[in-house]
């Protein structure tokens, strides 16, 4: 094998890669000698990337939401690896939106869909060709709430329950051409999302009307208290790396990695507990109000 086919073979996307966990897979997979694509929305943010990653790392305009920049990026990535096709996608652009599903604007319920799951199959479809020439593998970034979740994280575990489901459809469906699909499920890993996720709901907070701060506003507090605290215990973003790029490189890639002993704690919980048990100790976990 010639060292071009090497490069393709080990050639990655890797999306949403501007900070966190993408920027630390891509980085990861850079500096492991894998030419990686990593997709960003902001210029500036690649630049930064590739400054860090060095000539193997390649920044590409990749917006999950947009067909016609995933239609570009793949043309960028058609030319430069050519027939050995790609050896992986990592999945990982994504956002968090919490909500009383009760009082959450449609709108923003459709964006956290349009964001966390129709945007990862539009993604997968467009690089499929390449996936299958290069007979490489589709990991997508989960999360322990796509398991289990708790109040007013509604819209975000719905993504990843969803995003669940297509990876199991996807792992099957693609079987023929050997093409491997694993999810991977962190708990709490600190990285810029929270603090993403705590300015929106701020935000959401003063936008909502003074019927839904009647009903909603103790729960409100107390979710966000809980969300600072695992903020707080979050580990970094390397257990989530590592299993990256086992799911890569493997030669028996697990369909599931859990990541972090919270992730573990409730995956048990899920699996054992009777929902109604489930509730009482996480209400209580979270000092959530009680009945009226």
């Amino acid at each position: 094998m010639n060292q071009t086919n090497q490069i393709n073979q080990q050639a990655v996307v890797v999306t949403g890669a501007s900070t966190g966990i993408g920027a630390a897979c891509a980085l990861d997979c850079a500096s492991r000698g894998m030419t990686v694509f990593a997709g960003v929305r902001d210029p500036r943010a690649g630049e930064a990337l590739a400054a860090k990653g060095g000539p193997l790392l390649i920044p590409i305009r990749l917006d999950v939401t947009d067909e016609t920049s995933i239609a570009r990026s793949v043309e960028v990535v058609q030319q430069i690896v050519g027939e050995g096709g790609l050896g992986g996608l990592v999945n990982n652009a994504g956002i968090a939106i919490g909500s009383p599903l009760e009082v959450i604007s449609l709108s923003l319920l459709r964006k956290q869909l349009e964001v966390n799951v129709t945007g990862q199959i539009a993604v997968t479809q467009a690089f499929l060709p390449l996936l299958r020439r290069g007979r490489g593998r589709i990991v997508n970034m989960g999360s322990i709430a796509g398991r289990g979740t708790i109040p007013l994280l509604g819209p975000y575990s719905a993504s990843k329950f969803a995003l669940e489901a297509l990876t199991d459809a996807l792992r099957m469906e693609l079987q023929p051409w050997g093409i491997q699909v694993s999810i991977i499920e962190p708990g709490a890993i600190a990285t810029p999302i929270w603090e993403k996720s705590d300015m929106a709901a701020g935000e959401l907070e003063a936008s909502a009307s003074e019927e839904a701060k009647a009903l909603y506003g103790e729960a409100v507090v107390r979710i966000r208290e809980a969300i600072v605290q695992a903020a707080q215990r979050a580990i970094p973003p390397d257990a989530v790396v590592r299993a990256v790029h086992h799911a890569l490189t493997s030669s028996q890639p697990r369909t599931r990695y859990l990541v972090g002993t919270d992730a573990k704690l409730r995956a048990w919980m899920v699996k054992w507990l009777p929902d109604r048990v489930q509730d009482r100790l996480l209400m209580w976990a979270l000092k959530y109000p009680r009945e009226r």
